[in-house]
């Protein structure tokens, strides 16, 4: 059994699948955000001690680790339990960054809890982790496609004329993280969910926390 690490505040988990080909389809918009969130802090992603890549932010008065599962979308949960065990992580400071196709691109939404809304990835987290009572941080890819079309969809890349709106919803879910982090997430939930979505460039009309 590996021993115990240090404790990070949170476990911050990016959904998606590894490797060039899935890096710029809607399913990976989880692994976008986080690469985002590592970028502005200049620290770079390594191998974890498990099926995952793992980077630690210091956001000042407290830390998160970012994890980026490889073990592919259908089986994030693995990676998930076996992190939150490693690092003694509870539930309620895990955030999973998700693909959410009821969403418009450029709409990020951060929910407590719930059932896994058909993704098969937070369905993974849910089963392999024992529960549901972790947050997530829902990211808009839309449902433009029809009937059995989904799985086609996800692992396509967004539209040319949906990039723009995409850049900007990564930058505001990067900044939901860093404010449900630092001011907790109950208090940042409302602040979060109420932004407009984005409609130039990332942060014009969004609405910041104190």
């Amino acid at each position: 059994m590996k021993k115990a690490k240090k404790t990070p505040d949170w476990l911050v988990v990016g959904l998606g699948n590894p490797g060039p080909a899935y890096a710029p389809t809607r399913h990976n918009v989880g692994w976008m955000v986080c690469e985002a969130l590592c970028q502005r802090y200049n620290v770079q992603f390594q191998q974890g001690d498990g099926q995952w890549l793992e980077s630690l932010v210091d956001l000042g008065p407290k830390t998160a680790l970012v994890l980026l599962p490889t073990t592919y979308m259908n089986r994030s949960g693995k990676a998930v339990a076996e992190a939150q065990r490693l690092f003694r992580i509870p539930a309620e400071r895990v955030a999973v960054v998700v693909d959410e196709y009821n969403f418009p691109v450029g709409k990020v939404h951060l929910k407590a809890q719930g059932s896994d809304g058909g993704h098969n990835g937070v369905a993974s987290v849910i089963a392999e982790t024992g529960t549901p009572a972790f947050w997530r941080l829902r990211c808009g890819i839309d449902r433009n496609f029809g009937p059995g079309g989904l799985v086609d969809y996800v692992l396509a890349p967004f539209a040319p004329e949906e990039e723009q709106q995409r850049n900007a919803m990564v930058e505001a879910a990067a900044d939901a993280i860093k404010d449900m982090i630092l001011i907790g997430p109950q208090r940042a939930m409302s602040a979060i969910n109420s932004r407009p979505l984005p409609t130039t460039a990332a942060g014009d009309s969004e609405k910041k926390l104190p």
